[in-house]
């Protein structure tokens, strides 16, 4: 079972999706003990490709997007949300709006790690989700992207040659544009099988669903 979590890591919606399909895994395991475990890769998507490599001020970009008044009803409806996955989202701590080609960049060079590539690059999507979401990091700064990054367990060199190099921006552009190509328009977007998909925040009972048509599917 190959899944492909199409998503970007400024979307609060993704980070609930990350604790569903992670719910809708363990499901999975408990269901069919002794198969093979399935194969988790991230991909990347950008809510906001028009950003700069500096960001912008979130206030700004709340405003600019939502309106004042609007954000305050779709935050508090996305924290009641992430209340149930165990998600304490501080919109209030994030004072920038990053460009997240960059993230990225580090969350695909995770994948490339070897044998244990799913844990590690789950394990990088989490960190910056956290620090994001739920310590306001500033992910504009190569040095917080850096210090993220090799905490979640990345190699420091190779986190700080990914920075630099611009094929791995590239890389991370082409993919994103790849995704827009096949019709996403909004994330998470779950690929199973590289057949079906489900779209959007739907909850571990519907993913788990979906694993088993796509594996039907695949019989």
């Amino acid at each position: 079972m190959n899944i492909d979590i199409i998503s970007d890591v400024v979307c609060p919606w993704c980070y609930i999706g990350k604790r569903q399909i992670e719910a809708a895994l363990a499901l999975y395991a408990q269901r069919n003990p002794g198969a093979e475990k399935p194969h988790v890769a991230w991909r990347p998507f950008q809510l906001n490709p028009q950003l700069p490599v500096e960001g912008m001020s979130r206030q700004d970009y709340v405003v600019q997007k939502f309106g004042a008044a609007r954000s305050k009803d779709i935050y508090a409806r996305v924290a009641a949300v992430g209340v149930e996955y165990g998600i304490a989202f501080a919109f209030d701590k994030i004072a920038r709006q990053p460009n997240t080609v960059a993230v990225h960049s580090l969350i695909a060079l995770a994948a490339a790690a070897g044998p244990h590539a799913d844990e590690l690059q789950g394990r990088v999507k989490e960190a910056f989700l956290q620090a994001y979401f739920l310590n306001g990091v500033d992910l504009t700064k190569t040095e917080n992207l850096v210090a993220i990054a090799t905490a979640a367990g990345l190699d420091r060199a190779k986190v700080e040659q990914c920075l630099v190099d611009p094929q791995s921006r590239q890389a991370v552009e082409q993919e994103d544009q790849r995704a827009r190509a096949i019709g996403v328009e909004g994330v998470p977007f779950f690929i199973f099988n590289g057949k079906l998909a489900v779209s959007g925040a739907q909850g571990p009972q519907a993913l788990l669903d979906a694993m088993r048509q796509a594996e039907t599917a695949l019989a």
